[in-house]
C-alpha cells in the first residue's frame, strides 16, 4: 500500500505539489479549530487497506488543526464473530436482530476488537486517539428503537434518548481524538446497539460541529443508484426532505439522508456523505475547492 501511494508522488512536480499546498489553505484557515465528526462504518470499512490510509488522513486533519470526532460501526466484522460463535444473522428492515447473545457479541467487537484497532491505527499513524464507547461518561443514553412500521420484536436495537458532550469535548479539548462505538445503555444499564449513522449526526448535533461526513460505499446521494452521473453534488434541507418523500432516495440511503437533515436542522454548518473507498476522499473533499460526495446545507 505504501508504495502504491508513493508512486504518484514521485511523478509530481515540485510547483504542481506547491499549487496544491496553496490551494489547501484557505480552507485549512476556515476549518482550524472546527469540530468534524466523522462516521466510518463498514461498508467503507471493507477493503482491509483502507482503514489505514483513512485514519492517517484523520490524523492529517487533526494536525493541520482540525477536531476529528470518529464515530465508527463494524458490521462484516460482526457477522464473521457471529458466524464463528454458530449465532445466526437475522435482519429485518435493514437492522439486525439482536437477541442478547448477539448483544454480548456487538459489543465484544464494537468496543474490543474494532474501536482498539482503529485507535491503535491512528496512534501508529502519529496522532493521540482515545477509544470509549456511548456508555463511558454516559455519552449516549439509548432507548428502545421504534419502527414507524409493523415489525416483529427486534431486540437490543436501540435509538438515542439523550447525548451527554462532557467527555467528548474534555477529551477535544485535550487534543485527543476520540474514537466512539456506538453501544450505549439505557437508564437501567441494559446495552444497546446504536446505528452508527444516527449515532454521529446525534453527537455533531451536541458538540455543535462544523461537518457532519458520513464515509460509505456510495459516491454520495445518486438521483439513480446505478448511475455515478447522477450524483447530487449540493441539495438543502427542502430538497433534501423532497427526494426522500418522492422516492428518489430509497433504500439504505434514506436513514443517512434522513440522519443529515437531522443534524443540519440542530445546527450543524454542513452533512457529508462520501465514497470511503476512495483514496483520501475526506481530504478531497476537506482541502480542494471542488470537493466531492454530497454536501447538504440548511439553505442555498
Amino acid at each position: 500500500m505504501e508504495n502504491d501511494e508513493q508512486t504518484p508522488l514521485a511523478i509530481v512536480s515540485p510547483a504542481e505539489r506547491v499549487r496544491v499546498l496553496v490551494e489547501a489553505l484557505p480552507h485549512v484557515q476556515k476549518f482550524a479549530g472546527k469540530t468534524m465528526v466523522i462516521k466510518y462504518g463498514g461498508a467503507a470499512m471493507a477493503d482491509p487497506n483502507m482503514p489505514s490510509t483513512v485514519l492517517r488522513d484523520i490524523v492529517f486533519l487533526s494536525s493541520l488543526g482540525i477536531k476529528p470526532v470518529v464515530v465508527h460501526g463494524g458490521g462484516p466484522e460482526i457477522n464473521y464473530w457471529l458466524d464463528r460463535l454458530d449465532i445466526p444473522t437475522k435482519f429485518v428492515g435493514g437492522l439486525r436482530v439482536t437477541d442478547s447473545s448477539t448483544m454480548d457479541v456487538v459489543e465484544m467487537v464494537l468496543t474490543g476488537r474494532v474501536n482498539k484497532q482503529l485507535v491503535q491505527l491512528i496512534n501508529q499513524a502519529g496522532g493521540n486517539a482515545v477509544g470509549i464507547c456511548g456508555r463511558d461518561g454516559l455519552t449516549l443514553t439509548a432507548r428502545p428503537y421504534v419502527s414507524t412500521s409493523a415489525q416483529p420484536d427486534i431486540g437490543f436495537v436501540g435509538d438515542i434518548a439523550r447525548v451527554n458532550p462532557a467527555l467528548l469535548l474534555s477529551l477535544i479539548q485535550g487534543s485527543y481524538i476520540p474514537v466512539l462505538s456506538t453501544v450505549a445503555s439505557d437508564e437501567s444499564g441494559q446495552a444497546y446497539n446504536i446505528n452508527a449513522d444516527t449515532a454521529a449526526g446525534e453527537i455533531a448535533a451536541a458538540l455543535e460541529a462544523e461537518k457532519l461526513i458520513l464515509l460509505t460505499d456510495t459516491p454520495g446521494l445518486l438521483k439513480d443508484r446505478n448511475d455515478p452521473k447522477s450524483l447530487v453534488e449540493h441539495l438543502d434541507l427542502k430538497t433534501a426532505r423532497e427526494l426522500i418523500a418522492s422516492g428518489v432516495v430509497s433504500g439504505g440511503m434514506i436513514p443517512k439522508l434522513q440522519c443529515c437533515i437531522r443534524a443540519i436542522a440542530q445546527g450543524v454548518r454542513a452533512a457529508h456523505i462520501l465514497d470511503g473507498r476512495l483514496l483520501h476522499s475526506l481530504l478531497l473533499e476537506i482541502c480542494t475547492d471542488t470537493g466531492i460526495g454530497t454536501m447538504i446545507v440548511s439553505s442555498h
